[in-house]
């Protein structure tokens, strides 16, 4: 098999995480809410679990999870440090280079923490690896969308100062590949849905100051080597969109939902098994390939 391509530098992002564990405090309000949202799912099963591995959670997610009763929670982290803020039991490790065996858990929660992995498929495969059959893999990342402003006033700003922009934002999925992504990797009744986080500051310096708090400064290989313009920061802030002296910001999150395989899991109908017809369900009329369709019944409509 050939290579993933190489987006991320991996040991930067470590070292800036190792950094960040003595600052992520500040942003604990953002992770935590992630953290809550992304729990919310396991009250939508009955199933009971015992041992939890916490991927990334930067301390948010363990206690979360031992506070519902969840006897061996694991955290792992690419900085040891940063594992260590969980509490209890920390394993400094690759997320690209698992180091469990198959079906060691039977829940894994990665609350944004995936979306520095250069080959997220792979991740993903060694993730369902790892769970016993009918285990739950929970996950949020940053999709598509989240800092699109600071993204577009940075290449501007930079554009404007030089000859072309480099990125120094990363890259993030879109959510219409979520489920894709839980497919390849063979996970069962995969689910892939967004939601945002709204936040608003007062100092848009602030917001940056948060993404280092954090250890989420740039880390791409493709960034520019040479030092950053006095000039671009200030220029680049100065273009974000803002209201009431306040600048908005949409944390936009994907999370992906899937189950690892077992004999006993509900399985899809085969093709051709309905004995309903659809058009009948939504009180329309069938056509076949080609018939223009005429004005049709009135349809209620109520919008959301």
């Amino acid at each position: 098999m050939s290579s993933p391509a190489l987006i991320f530098d991996r040991r930067l992002h470590r070292l800036r995480r190792d950094r960040a564990a003595r600052t992520v405090d500040r942003v604990a309000p953002v992770l935590e809410e992630a953290a809550d949202r992304l729990l919310d799912r396991l009250d939508d099963t009955t199933h009971r679990f015992a041992r939890a591995l916490d991927i990334g959670g930067r301390g948010a997610v363990a206690p979360r999870l031992k506070a519902r009763g969840i006897g061996t929670v694991v955290s792992l982290d690419l900085s040891a440090g940063m594992a260590a803020r969980a509490g209890g039991l920390a394993v400094c490790g690759d997320e690209e280079w698992l180091p469990f065996g198959a079906g060691t858990f039977d829940l894994i929660v990665a609350s944004l923490s995936l979306h520095w992995v250069n080959d997220l498929p792979g991740a993903l495969i060694q993730l369902r690896r790892a769970l016993a059959p009918d285990g739950l893999f929970l996950a949020s990342l940053p999709a598509l969308g989240t800092l699109q402003a600071l993204r577009e006033s940075l290449a501007a700003a930079e554009s404007a100062l030089r000859d072309g922009a480099a990125p120094r934002v990363s890259p993030f999925p879109e959510v219409v590949d979520g489920a894709a992504l839980l497919q390849r990797a063979g996970f069962a009744l995969p689910v892939a849905d967004a939601e945002g986080i709204a936040l608003a500051y007062r100092d848009p310096l602030a917001l940056l100051r948060d993404l280092q708090a954090a250890g989420e400064s740039n880390a791409v290989l493709a960034r520019d080597p040479r030092p950053v313009p006095r000039a671009l920061f200030p220029a680049a802030l100065s273009r974000l969109p803002g209201a009431d002296g306040t600048t908005p910001v949409t944390l936009r999150l994907l999370t992906l939902t899937g189950w690892a395989p077992a004999p006993d899991q509900p399985k899809p109908a085969p093709r051709g098994s309905a004995n309903a017809r659809l058009a009948d369900a939504l009180g329309t009329v069938e056509r076949g390939a080609g018939e223009t369709a005429g004005p049709g019944p009135a349809v209620p409509y109520s919008k959301r």
